[in-house]
C-alpha cells in the first residue's frame, strides 16, 4: 500500500514563492506517473500538474503553466511542486496522487492513492 504524504503549504503572500513536497511510504513509486491536484472551497478538485514516472515529461493545467514546475527524486520517493508568482486564486489544498498503472504515461491516469493535502493559502 502506497500511502503519500504532503507537507509544505502555508499562508503566503500574492507574488511569494512555495515548494511542496510529496513523499511516499510503504513502497516505492519510482515506476509511476505521480499528480498533483488542488480543491478550493466550494470547488470541484482540479489538476494541476503530473510528471512521469522517470521524470523526462510533465504537463501542467494552463491556470500554472509557467508559475509552477513539478519534479522529482526517485531516489528519495519524493515528488515536488514549486509554486511562484502565487496568486490568491491558487489558494486550496493541495494533494498528490500515484497513478498505478506501470510505467505509463498518456492516456486516463488511475490515480488509486492519494495522499491528505497540505493547505496553500494565498493572501492579496
Amino acid at each position: 500500500q502506497v500511502q503519500p504524504v504532503e507537507s509544505g503549504g502555508g499562508l503566503v503572500q500574492a507574488g511569494d514563492s512555495l515548494r511542496l513536497t510529496c513523499a511516499a511510504s510503504g513502497r516505492t513509486f519510482s515506476n509511476n506517473a505521480m499528480g498533483w491536484f488542488r480543491q478550493a472551497p466550494g470547488k470541484e478538485r482540479e489538476f494541476v500538474a503530473v510528471i512521469s514516472w522517470g521524470g523526462g515529461s510533465t504537463n501542467y493545467a494552463d491556470s500554472v503553466k509557467g508559475r509552477f514546475t513539478i519534479s522529482r527524486d526517485n531516489a528519495k520517493n519524493t515528488v515536488y511542486l514549486q509554486m511562484n508568482s502565487l496568486k490568491p486564486e491558487d489558494t486550496a489544498v493541495y494533494t498528490c496522487a500515484v497513478d498505478s498503472r506501470y510505467r505509463a504515461w498518456g492516456g486516463k491516469a488511475r490515480y488509486d492513492y492519494w495522499g491528505q493535502g497540505t493547505q496553500v493559502t494565498v493572501s492579496s
